[in-house]
């Protein structure tokens, strides 16, 4: 078990990243999903790609791949597709989510944990 504030920080840093997330959704402009992140990322769309944390490896490592070609930022969510997709607002299971375009959230600029 982590010490208490550790704790605190890491559940501080999702409700940050989940806040941004929300706000893009609201504001911004993203897809969800396997097919069409990838899509993006070969089109150069793509500012940032955040994947849940229980995707499987020989697809995190593809959308890796293609980012680390497309200069984008890849950034490992900690919860499970489940948490991703309710973060989103949906009530459905996201795996892989692309930003296309920021809106009025710093997602892109600031640092995530």
């Amino acid at each position: 078990m982590a010490p208490p504030a550790q704790q605190k920080k890491s559940k501080k840093a999702i409700e940050s990243i989940n806040a941004r997330l929300a706000l893009v959704m609201k504001s911004g402009k993203s897809t969800l999903g396997y097919k069409s992140t990838l899509q993006t990322l070969r089109n150069g769309k793509s500012k940032l790609v955040i994947v849940a944390g229980n995707c499987p490896p020989l697809r995190r490592s593809e959308i890796e791949y293609y980012a680390m070609l497309a200069k984008t930022n890849v950034h490992h969510y900690s919860g499970n597709n489940i948490s991703l997709g309710t973060a989103c607002g949906k009530y459905f299971r996201v795996g892989v989510l692309s930003v296309l375009d920021a809106g009025d959230s710093d997602i892109i600029s600031a640092p995530l944990e």
